[in-house]
């Protein structure tokens, strides 16, 4: 059979491949050591269980409006106000089947052949795909370990060009945990001014999981005149654990909102009635199961960080977002393993699987040689187990 020439270029996740293998060796009975998954181990709080059991009681379980369900849309624009300073009317956001398909459907109503998107590495992996899939053309600026993962704004300025339709923000980031100051944020914005073809995209999903002690800050709010060429993106799968619930949603300007829906009316029409409501209760109900989740991540993230630096050959910054570890492990990458070469972190990943039982995503996929990413979404105990066989991995190196 062929296939469509459009998916020549396109690479299947390697998270997802990754976690679905160590997931399969699980079912066999191997203790397997997952930090591949990008989704909290914790439970989807009790409230918003109980919201989705009524909706279905209540027989709310028929197609709604494709941009989800009015309540839903309102609670969304006073999320952004509190949450956020900025304003909204339900009119400019578009509820979708998580944060990643409306990610989907930016690049599917933006981009036309040809266009260009800027795409800061280490990315996560489904961004260079989407943009590929809409005909458009990624262009990567590699930032560097050593500032913070900050891009540096005279790279950014050399890759801006007429053809550049959109720059993807992502703090705190997947795969790094970097956050982004408001100094780098102002320069992003500084860079872009002048390209007035130009959107901004920026992926908030792990907004909520920030362990700085400072306000999480969205490039609008410190630089509020960008506010007619920027999409905000978010949804509920990290901060209230609801990853197989599967609901995001783009906040941005009306045209464009209305592209992306004319799209979703053709694909997937509405999100799950059943989870919309599940998502309003969210957004409305306590805060302290968020706290607790970050409190818990913090301490495992502390506990994660000190093991890997502990280990000869591996190097790892602190991460002050989301819930994953980004240890450089090149030095690790310059010995043998039974006599061969290790042929680059996929390689090294493999044989941690295989041999030690331990799930990690290799860093290349994000483009970040070198690396590996690592997920403490998982027990204390889990950390300390795949921080003794990493450990046993190192020491087996020539």
């Amino acid at each position: 059979m062929e296939l469509a020439r459009r998916l020549a270029p396109i690479k299947p996740s390697a998270t997802l491949a990754l976690n679905a293998k160590a997931k399969a060796l699980a079912a066999q009975g191997v203790d397997v050591v997952g930090f591949a998954a990008g989704e909290p181990d914790f439970d989807t709080p009790e409230y918003i269980k109980d919201a989705a059991i009524a909706a279905i009681r209540e027989g709310f379980t028929k197609y709604t409006a494709t941009a989800g369900i009015p309540e839903l849309r309102a609670a969304i624009c006073q999320k952004l106000q509190q949450d956020n300073g900025l304003t909204y009317a339900p009119e400019q956001v578009l509820v979708s089947t998580g944060a990643k398909h409306a990610l989907y459907n930016i690049f599917q109503a933006l981009l036309n052949d040809g266009d260009e998107v800027v795409i800061f590495a280490p990315y996560w992996v489904s961004y260079p795909e989407m943009v590929q899939l809409a005909g458009g053309v990624p262009v990567i600026v590699q930032t560097r370990e050593e500032n913070g993962y900050a891009p540096d704004p005279a790279e950014l300025k050399r890759a801006l060009t007429a053809k550049t339709r959109a720059v993807i923000l992502n703090s705190p980031s997947n795969p790094t945990g970097a956050v982004l100051s408001d100094d780098a944020l102002r320069a992003v914005a500084d860079a872009v001014r002048p390209h007035a073809n130009c959107m901004l995209v920026t992926d908030d999903i792990y907004e909520r999981l920030l362990y700085t002690g400072t306000p999480f800050h969205n490039i609008l709010n410190v630089a509020p005149e960008l506010y007619p060429r920027t999409v905000v993106v978010n949804g509920m799968s990290k901060a209230f654990a609801m990853t197989g619930w599967r609901l995001g949603y783009a906040a941005g300007p009306k045209a464009l909102i209305a592209g992306m829906q004319t799209i979703q009316d053709q694909s997937t029409s509405n999100a799950c009635s059943i989870t919309q409501k599940a998502g309003f209760a969210a957004l409305n109900g306590p805060r302290a199961p968020v706290e607790q989740m970050v409190t818990e991540f913090k301490a495992r993230r502390d506990l994660f960080v000190s093991g890997l630096n502990a280990i000869p050959g591996v190097k790892c910054q602190m991460p002050d977002g989301a819930f994953y570890v980004f240890p450089s492990i090149r030095a690790l990458l310059e010995r043998s393993y039974k006599g061969g070469p290790l042929a680059g972190s996929i390689a090294f990943s493999e044989i941690l699987l295989n041999d030690f039982k331990v799930a990690a995503v290799p860093g290349a996929p994000f483009g970040a040689e070198g690396h590996l990413r690592m997920s403490f979404a998982t027990s204390r105990s889990n950390i300390e187990k795949g921080l003794s066989r990493l450990r046993e991995l190192a020491a087996a190196l020539t």
